[in-house]
């Protein structure tokens, strides 16, 4: 037994209440190494003498990654506070107790060596998510390429490579044209990058919070896109650029302009005068990325902090609008986070707030900051599983187990599963324009739990390098159009919402085969049993025992072969 592979910390990541008088308790244990695993408890204030209070549930494997197992035990109480400890028993028959973070070769029963749960604060903890969001598909437009409501030149409209200074006269009203397609899309979130004013393309060196840019439109405009969405059953989430402004902005304007006196000079981070920020050098004061055209915020400061809330709560408000997704939020403290979920949640309850963050976020995803993140874990996986085929199926299935196996089970459904983004390549250029890659990665996108999150334009396999060509205005003419990777997309999409297993079942079995670049799902709800099929490899596979079962994505009798780079959805 491998004990310094088990881990266990009596807190709201491994210890905590997915409703009233329901919990998970959960424990992490060297892959491969656990025969079985049983949690005791009992009441931690009634006397044994006095009513015999202990229970031993037999936990469950829920996750796995390169080199852990993780398993978790469901448990119905209603008391005061519970004491709970583990029993391992490994693959070679050794047994073990832990609890209070000490290991015991006897059967613990002092109380006070064994771990503590109390029930009351960890239900006032616990991770409340909208429950409108849970594995609905999202799909993120830059409203600037998106499309335009006035008449633009087609050889404009489609330059490529496009450059960040070329003017495609997208705005929202094009946004509103084109419902209609995100809506058959088969689309429950439309994310749109920042819309306030801003003299670049991107919008991210916000210049006026409170003001549409004029190329865009109006407030009136963007009033009229959420209810118009709404009444297509489609949530709306904007761009929250909070962490620096554009050096127009009215505070970083005045610094500018009366240097140390400036009233405004606590809202940055300034290190000395004058002000540097020539190309190709580190500015002298803090900023995104050392671009000096985006000075960071002090947001410790109450001003600024209460500035930005406000603007949080302003378009809340105005708008109606669903959520808000946080630029560069792993630069921002976690107190301002605290209270800034406090405020929105106040102002609209099941507002969904989404983290960018490129790596495991576990400590923003705890309940009490962000909802949910931009989940970069998944697309550096599916890019080093495709893309550059550098890892095995097994490890990309392990890989994902990690995020699975440390999330709560509430945000785990809420992940924002991407292939690409407006900051990254497009994955069909990352696969070299191979076409059936992306084909494939659609299918892992579009048919496991979470958020999945399409770029505009990837459902017509649209190309594009590296930022700002990933911009490029999108495919509205037919002629650029790839139509069957639109019906591939439509179709994955028609299935996972048809059949609620696909996202939202049980998983009781994963198969990977390395040699064979394969990899098979098997999912169960209370209604049916679907095998989730995923052929890694360019030639066709066989999967007999499955054949004569019926394939939802062709919508016919399974032929027990899958083409190579492509999937099957088999009802058992």
């Amino acid at each position: 037994m491998e004990y310094s592979a088990i881990y266990h910390d009596m807190d709201k990541r491994f210890c905590y209440a997915i409703d009233k008088d329901l919990f998970v308790i959960r424990v992490q244990v060297k892959k491969d190494d656990m025969r079985e695993i049983f949690l005791h408890c009992e009441d931690k204030y009634i006397p044994m003498e006095c009513k015999d209070t202990r229970k031993t549930i037999l936990m469950k494997k829920i996750a796995t990654s390169q080199f852990h197992d993780y398993y978790e035990a469901q448990l119905q109480m209603h008391l005061i506070c519970l004491r709970y400890y583990f029993e391992f028993t490994d693959t070679q028959g050794e047994k073990i107790y832990y609890g209070n973070y000490e290991f015991s070769k006897e059967c613990i029963t002092n109380r006070d060596r064994m771990f503590d749960c109390p029930q009351n604060l960890r239900e006032e903890e616990m991770f409340e998510v909208p429950d409108w969001a849970a594995n609905k598909v999202v799909y993120q437009i830059f409203p600037a390429r998106f499309a335009a409501s006035q008449q633009v030149d087609k050889e404009q409209w489609y330059k490529a490579p496009i450059s960040s200074m070329d003017d495609l006269h997208g705005d929202l009203r094009g946004i509103i044209e084109h419902l209609d397609h995100v809506q058959n899309l088969g689309i429950d979130v439309l994310y749109m990058t920042p819309v306030f004013k801003s003299n670049s393309s991107h919008k991210y060196d916000t210049i006026d919070y409170y003001q549409i840019d004029p190329s865009f439109g109006t407030t009136e405009d963007l009033r009229e896109l959420v209810q118009e969405a709404h009444k297509r059953g489609m949530k709306i989430v904007m761009d929250a650029v909070f962490n620096h402004t554009g050096r127009e902005f009215f505070a970083f304007e005045d610094i500018m302009e009366k240097g140390e006196k400036s009233k405004y000079l606590d809202w940055y981070y300034i290190e000395k005068f004058p002000l540097k920020s020539e190309r190709g050098e580190i500015p002298n004061y803090k900023c995104f990325g050392y671009y000096g055209g985006m000075p960071k915020l002090n947001l410790k400061n109450p001003e600024v902090e209460k500035f930005i809330t406000d603007v949080a709560c302003y378009w809340i408000k105005e708008c109606n609008i669903d959520g808000w997704r946080m630029d560069v939020g792993d630069e921002i403290s976690h107190y301002f986070w605290k209270n800034f979920r406090r405020a929105v949640k106040a102002v609209k309850k099941d507002i969904l707030i989404i983290g960018e963050i490129w790596h495991y976020a576990g400590d923003f995803l705890e309940g009490d900051e962000w909802d949910t993140v931009m989940n970069y874990p998944f697309y550096l996986n599916l890019i080093d599983l495709l893309a550059d085929e550098k890892i095995q199926v097994s490890q990309f299935i392990q890989n994902l187990g990690y995020l699975k196996g440390r999330l709560n089970k509430k945000c785990y459904p809420l992940m924002w599963n991407l292939i690409d983004s407006h900051d990254t390549a497009r994955f069909l250029h990352l696969c070299n324009g191979n076409k059936k890659k992306q084909h494939l990665a659609a299918a892992f996108q579009l048919l496991l739990p979470g958020m999945p999150m399409i770029y505009y334009g990837d459902e017509f396999a649209m190309p594009g390098a590296n930022d700002p060509d990933c911009r490029r205005g999108m495919y509205w003419d037919e002629e650029y159009q790839d139509k069957e990777m639109y019906e591939w997309y439509k179709q994955l999409l028609w299935i996972r919402k048809k059949h609620a297993c696909i996202s939202e079942g049980e998983l009781i079995g994963a198969i990977t085969k390395d040699e064979e670049e394969t990899i098979v799902l098997i999912r169960k709800n209370v209604e049916e049993t679907i095998a989730l099929i995923f052929n890694c490899s360019s030639n066709a596979k066989n999967f007999s025992e499955y054949e004569g079962k019926y394939n939802l994505l062709r919508d016919e009798p399974f032929n027990g072969k899958v083409e190579g780079l492509d999937a099957a959805v088999i009802v058992l």
